[in-house]
């Protein structure tokens, strides 16, 4: 029973012994760790070479975006422990990952970044207060009120500092501690040099103080930290909600005909399970037992019912709708249908972290680079001017104004304006470098059901049904929440509903009216030899009589041809992915005039059939709305969701098209494509600012508050740029 408590979710017995999470396979231990603090590129190439220096392991896997760290080690359970202990020894503390369990560690890192930069702005907005009264004082203002002005903004600022300063201080001492450096190094380093002098200054040497200066840095630098850690816990939500859809618990049947309750990571293939009504399949499995219905749209994205019957292939987060189910599983849960499609999203996900590398190798440069410069201002001030005081003021400048904000904000700044005309035009932008991606978009992928069409049934021709029969059938159906029941009630309108019907599980609805018996149902339950048909079908029986067919199909949106439309005149080449029939398919393609178009796809192939047009040199936009796009959603290029999509899938997405209105699709790449040239413009800005204030720096022309300023400045300057952008 204790072994049962500690593998259950969310039990603080299970964060205490990461042991009861690992998981055994061919003699191999498998663990999935939650990592916190790994920030770039050089934190995944730490925190993996230093797994893989103990010879036990075989692999260390870390994804930057959601934190999920995969091992696999040869050897027992127990080495677990030591696992997680070398992790927090190296600065990443790690827990069991259990996707799961609601709460997100994250939550408290950004209230803590948060309140440091309330902290900062506080003391940068009155310390500025008072260093402008000391500039506009000149000699009219005494020493002792210039040294009392100087000790007020130490008592603010020092404070300030030690509790604002501390998500640089860390990383930077971390780093520091295993003989490595990382851009936060010269952050610290010249905050911390510009405190101290300034603490020389105000009570033995010439009283230049740098308080406003340090307050300014940290203002803005943490901005940007914050902006980042938001963008990381956008990225992670896809993956971690598909995970969480995983069944945390299974029922189990044991061999002697007795049920047991395990957690669904203990299920192997070959056991054999229970689904009760509203129960969530746990792994792959065959149906054994029992008929009823099954929620799909995980596999296919089709609002239809799966029908449930013995033989029939379940995957896991499928949902039972009705009727007991006996299931033998056919694989483990790490090895099922929804983990590949969480792995997918997750590999997607890290696809798109290019960006990332690119800055972060940038940062490898700026940090020796920084670093050097300042050396040599100071030994140059020291060796030519001979005074070492001049020279370490030039370095702090040097630091200061060489820190990179307005490169940081040259993005950010422009995704804030584009974001704000985009939820004007219904567009809610949702990933950090979506909108560079969308910009450079050719192809477009489309989703058929929910995405062009309305994603429910709707009755087709009901005018030619023989008189009388819609009626009959509308009194069934107005008994029953299935999909192809309320298209039928929705075309008969208002009206009395049947007496004692009954739903048949997976074969549909029985009753009795005015003495004649009423069946409404499938060709299979019913007995009927029914052809094949592109539309989605129901029959109706009276009595004995003949039986009468409803036809069904999916209603396009009404904006979808404008939305297709508008694609091909920007140069977009169209093509469409579905899950469904290719009757079904062929239909809506050739109303759009779309030339190429694939049926009855699984996740799977519509990822393959992505990769495919990425290999051929396409930049994919994917337009999507169901659990089963999520994975394309992830892979493509770029991804636009719409907001009665289901919630995996938004959050796949990159941008999210409120009112469901298609022709957002529009104005995402319209001002997609507008963002880009003001990014590149601003990289220009700040390249051309730094070429001419590091310089200035170095040759004592710059002061470290010139130098703050200076930095400020140059991030106003690229905001106003990016202003440009809200200009219609």
């Amino acid at each position: 029973m204790a072994a049962l408590i500690a593998a259950m979710p969310g039990s603080t017995a299970g964060q205490a012994d990461p042991q009861a999470f690992v998981r055994r396979s061919d003699g191999r231990s498998h663990l999935d760790l939650l990592v916190r603090g790994a920030t770039c590129a050089g934190c995944i190439a730490r925190i993996e070479a230093g797994l893989l220096a103990d010879e036990r392991v075989e692999q260390a896997r870390l994804n930057l975006s959601t934190g999920r760290l995969a091992l696999v080690w040869r050897g027992e359970a127990s080495a677990a422990r030591g696992f997680i202990t070398k992790l927090g020894e190296i600065g990443y503390p790690a827990t069991p990952y259990e996707p799961e369990n609601e709460s997100d560690p994250q939550k408290e890192d950004e209230r803590r970044l948060l309140r440091a930069l309330a902290v900062a702005g506080f003391a940068m907005a009155n310390v500025m207060l008072l260093s402008i009264s000391v500039w506009s004082g000149g000699l009219e203002m005494s020493e002792a009120m210039q040294s009392l002005m100087h000790r007020i903004s130490a008592l603010i600022v020092l404070p300030t500092v030690a509790y604002s300063g501390q998500p640089f201080f860390r990383s930077a001492w971390s780093v520091l501690k295993h003989r490595h450096v990382n851009m936060d190094v010269p952050i610290s380093l010249a905050v911390l040099l510009a405190c101290g002098l300034s603490i020389y200054e105000t009570f033995i040497g010439h009283g230049e103080t740098y308080y406003d200066a340090a307050a300014m840095l940290l203002f803005f630098l943490l901005i940007g930290r914050f902006l980042d850690m938001r963008l990381r816990a956008k990225a992670s939500q896809a993956a971690r909600g598909l995970a969480a859809m995983q069944a945390a618990t299974a029922n189990r049947l044991r061999s002697d005909g007795a049920m047991e309750a395990i957690p669904a990571r203990d299920v192997c293939a070959g056991d054999h399970l229970i689904l009760a009504a509203g129960d969530r399949v746990p792994v792959d499995a065959v149906i054994i037992e029992g008929e009823g219905a099954l929620d799909g749209s995980l596999v296919s994205g089709e609002t239809a019912p799966v029908e449930a019957r013995p033989g029939v292939q379940v995957f896991s987060g499928m949902l039972n709708l009705d009727g007991k189910l006996v299931v033998r599983a056919s694989a483990d849960r790490d090895n099922s249908l929804l983990a590949e499609i969480t792995r997918m999203v997750e590999a997607g996900e890290q696809s798109r972290s290019h960006f990332v590398r690119l800055a972060d190798q940038a940062a490898r440069l700026y940090v020796p680079l920084v670093h050097s410069l300042a050396l040599a201002t100071v030994i140059g001030w020291a060796v030519l001017g001979g005074d070492l005081r001049i020279g370490i003021i030039n370095a702090i400048a040097v630091l200061i104004i060489t820190c990179p904000c307005a490169l940081g904000l040259a993005v950010p700044a422009v995704h804030v304006v584009a974001s704000g005309r985009l939820f004007k035009a219904g567009v809610l932008v949702k990933s950090g470098d979506a909108l560079e991606r969308m910009a450079k978009v050719d192809t477009v992928v489309v989703d058929k059901t929910g995405t062009l069409t309305e994603g429910r049934p709707r009755l087709v021709e009901p005018e030619a049904l023989p008189a009388g029969m819609l009626e009959l059938a509308a009194r069934l159906a107005r008994t029953s929440h299935h999909p192809l029941s309320r298209a039928v009630a929705d075309a008969a309108g208002m009206g009395p509903a049947a007496r004692d019907v009954r739903e048949i599980a997976g074969g549909g609805l029985d009753g009795i009216e005015n003495g004649q018996r009423l069946r409404f149902g499938s060709a299979r339950w019913l007995g009927i030899d029914a052809a094949n048909d592109p539309h989605s079908e129901a029959w109706l029986i009276v009595d004995e009589g003949e039986p009468v067919r409803f036809r069904f199909q999916d209603s396009l949106r009404g904006d979808a041809r404008e939305t297709i439309d508008g694609l091909r005149r920007r140069g977009c080449r169209i093509e469409l992915l579905s899950g469904d029939r290719p009757g079904p398919v062929a239909a809506i393609a050739s109303e759009l005039g779309i030339d190429t178009w694939t049926a009855e796809l699984k996740p799977q192939d519509k990822i393959a059939r992505i990769e495919a047009l990425k290999a051929q040199g396409g930049k994919v936009l994917m337009i999507g709305d169901g659990i089963n796009d999520a994975p394309a959603l992830a892979a493509a290029d770029a991804s636009i969701s719409l907001a009665a999509a289901a919630e995996i899938s938004q959050a796949a997405a990159d941008f999210v098209l409120q009112g469901n209105k298609l022709t957002g699709c529009l104005a995402a790449l319209d001002i997609s494509r507008s963002a880009r040239r003001r990014v590149l413009e601003n990289f220009s800005l700040a390249a051309g600012y730094n070429m001419i204030a590091v310089p200035l720096a170095v040759m004592g022309m710059v002061t470290p508050l010139i130098a703050a300023i200076a930095m400020s400045g140059s991030s106003i300057l690229v905001t106003l740029n990016a202003l440009r952008l809200a200009r219609r």
